[in-house]
């Protein structure tokens, strides 16, 4: 079973279907915000020519902002920016507005200068390490508090970048690559990131997955069928039954360590590659201002360029990490790490591929036509 069959889980499926629903509405909302309005990051270009004047012209689009109902502070969809299309939807949807909200009912851009978004970011790592004990518990109540916690985690690391833009008055998601912040933001959430695998590592290894049998007739099936099944389920079952499941071997902790170990790389892997993308994506459609804005606009309104950069907020490491504590608290951890420890990397390999052509096709359009 998926579910264990209590009311809790009921209330989390229920609660994860509107999720869906509602990310894919704002996906599909972000993108006829792009295709039919104005673009900030364009807006500002100083590098305007008579065919890009020509082309702004007969778009007339209108500014976005005249037309949304929700204030642009909090609305998600008023300023799109490379890595705002790249960011996890939970992140861009749901925490992004959150900080949003907090940070206006706290002042802490305005009023608390004191705390900066290097401090928040180091708290986070201090509420990590504390999730990162529960997480070794044994008590599934007090490992769902561990989610929950690594959850506040994820939200302060959105809260940390809301902080430092609205200080710097930057409109959107942007990486600034190369900064203090921006290294010691990558860092702690690295360390909090190492503070959840070790937590889980330590809880498998203290309550190892076993490996069972099920033992069906032979006039049935002419072998046992072996699975790997969760030391907490309930699965034993009378062998006086024409069907029982029956232990028969812990999974050693080798095979524990080799799984969390692809898992973990699958994680260092796509972080490393999302970043550089988003530099790359930024470098050539947002801070090369010699390069013709009319093509840049337009790449960057391309439906490929939208289902590219979609592919980053299903396989980025913060999607990783919201799927994972998905299933700490349903209690299926080593059923979802087996899952994904191979499979990831084939969907890894499709989005980077997917994203170098893409590359190619930019620097085509962009790059060469004006080298041309």
């Amino acid at each position: 079973m998926m579910w264990p069959s209590s009311q809790a889980s009921k209330i989390l499926t229920c609660l994860l279907i509107i999720v869906v629903i509602y990310c894919i509405y704002m996906d599909t909302f972000l993108f006829l915000r792009i295709r039919n309005y104005k673009i900030d990051i364009f807006e500002q270009s100083e590098n305007i020519t008579q065919e890009t004047s020509t082309h702004r012209t007969l778009k007339a689009q209108q500014n976005y902002e005249d037309v949304t109902w929700i204030p642009c502070n909090i609305n998600p969809l008023c300023h799109p920016t490379v890595k705002a299309l790249m960011v996890d939807h939970i992140n861009h949807y749901i925490y992004g507005p959150l900080c949003a909200i907090v940070d206006i009912g706290l002042g802490i851009s305005e009023k608390m200068l004191f705390l900066t978004p290097n401090m928040i970011s180091l708290f986070h790592v201090f509420i990590a390490c504390v999730g990162a004990k529960l997480l070794t518990f044994q008590s599934l109540a007090a490992r769902r508090v561990a989610v929950v916690l690594f959850q506040i985690r994820m939200f302060l690391d959105d809260l940390d970048g809301h902080v430092a833009r609205e200080r710097k008055h930057i409109k959107g998601e942007r990486s600034e690559v190369g900064t203090i912040g921006y290294w010691v933001d990558g860092i702690c959430d690295s360390l909090g990131v190492t503070a959840m695998m070790i937590g889980i590592l330590v809880y498998l290894k203290n309550n190892p997955p076993r490996r069972g049998y099920k033992d069906t007739p032979v006039s049935t099936l002419p072998y046992h069928q072996l699975k790997e099944i969760n030391s907490s389920e309930d699965i034993e079952r009378d062998h006086t039954t024409e069907i029982g499941i029956s232990y028969k071997t812990k999974v050693t902790l080798q095979r524990i360590v080799q799984v969390i170990g692809l898992f973990s790389g699958q994680m260092v892997l796509s972080s490393l590659a999302w970043n550089r993308y988003i530099d790359l994506y930024q470098n050539l459609l947002e801070n090369s201002l010699e390069y013709d804005i009319s093509r840049r606009e337009s790449t960057f309104m391309s439906g490929t360029f939208f289902f590219a950069t979609g592919l980053w907020r299903i396989v980025n490491p913060h999607s990783y990490l919201h799927l994972l504590s998905l299933a700490v608290f349903c209690d299926k951890t080593w059923a979802f790490l087996k899952a994904v420890h191979y499979s990831g990397y084939v969907c890894l390999v499709v989005t980077v591929a997917t994203s170098e052509y893409l590359i190619e096709n930019i620097k085509s359009h962009v790059v060469n036509s004006m080298d041309g």
